[in-house]
């Protein structure tokens, strides 16, 4: 019998892994066939590539001077022209859009890591959730730009301290959506009759809870990493980013300013990049959304 039973254990676990399988094809064929998010996609990758592959793709280095071409125009030679200093626009925003890809994903990791960790506590733990979510809400009443300019100045500029302040300007709303799933998904009857089974807490909630909140999360942190280029760029234009002469996209654009009626392309291509990231980011938050939401999808449908 205790045979019989383990074999039967064992079919049991492995249809499960074999219907787990079946979701996530079904799952990622969906989304590869929705239009936003294979544009998305597309376009994301090209500039991803871009960026691992700078040292190749790049024609020159970027922080080198060639007085011999102050500020040329685009041509075969400097497909995106040249600076003040004569650096090629190209390889400086190939190297800027490695730096802001960079920084995104690390405030994408840590905005995940603590939203997750203080959502979780607030909506599993009720005595904490007051406390964190007035701190929460208390972050999220300053315009969050501003947080984040205010908090780099304050910690000087630096690509770490760029990542810190967008970090603190963006867990607060990743932490709510966190919330809100929690406060759901603990109230469910699977949830329940875990607890009543005598499973411990820190097996449900990364079992059962985090494992079905991870849908909006995902979505969420599309969208964070999408500011966060945009967000950097800005920290950058103002001085609160990566120093000079690192040729982060926002240092490019702030060079350039004063240039902008003789050699407007100095400003025009890193500002290019940059829509270009964000574009692609949204166009895939917007493909999954859709997808793990079928009522928003069908409802567009229906527009």
């Amino acid at each position: 019998m205790t045979a019989e039973a383990d074999a039967d254990t064992a079919s049991l676990r492995r249809e499960i892994a074999r219907a787990r399988r079946r979701g996530w094809m079904r799952f990622l064929k969906r989304l590869f066939s929705h239009r936003s998010f294979q544009v998305g996609f597309a376009l994301f990758s090209v500039i991803v590539l871009l960026a691992l592959f700078a040292d190749l793709v790049a024609p020159y280095d970027p922080n080198k001077n060639d007085y011999r071409n102050l500020l040329a125009p685009p041509s075969m030679l400097h497909l995106f022209g040249t600076d003040g200093f004569g650096r090629d626009i190209f390889s400086r925003v190939i190297h800027g859009t490695r730096i802001s890809l960079g920084i995104g994903i690390s405030v994408v990791v840590m905005t995940g890591l603590f939203g997750v960790v203080l959502g979780m506590l607030a909506g599993y733990v009720r005595w904490l959730d007051n406390a964190l979510m007035r701190l929460m809400d208390g972050l999220m009443a300053f315009p969050g730009v501003l947080l984040a300019i205010a908090l780099a100045a304050a910690l000087g500029p630096s690509a770490l301290n760029a990542v810190i302040a967008l970090t603190i300007t963006f867990t607060p709303r990743t932490a709510r959506i966190v919330r809100s799933s929690v406060l759901v998904i603990r109230e469910l009857p699977y949830v329940e009759a875990a607890l009543a089974v005598g499973a411990g807490h820190a097996r449900i909630i990364v079992r059962y809870i985090l494992a079905n909140a991870l849908s909006p999360l995902i979505v969420q942190l599309t969208f964070v990493f999408a500011v966060s280029i945009l967000a950097e760029a800005i920290l950058s234009f103002l001085g609160v980013g990566p120093p000079p002469p690192a040729p982060s996209l926002g240092n490019i654009i702030a060079e350039g300013r004063s240039y902008l009626q003789d050699a407007s392309w100095i400003a025009f291509f890193p500002g290019m990049a940059i829509a270009a990231a964000v574009l692609g980011l949204n166009l895939m938050g917007d493909g999954l959304r859709d997808v793990t939401d079928p009522r928003l999808a069908s409802q567009r449908g229906a527009g």
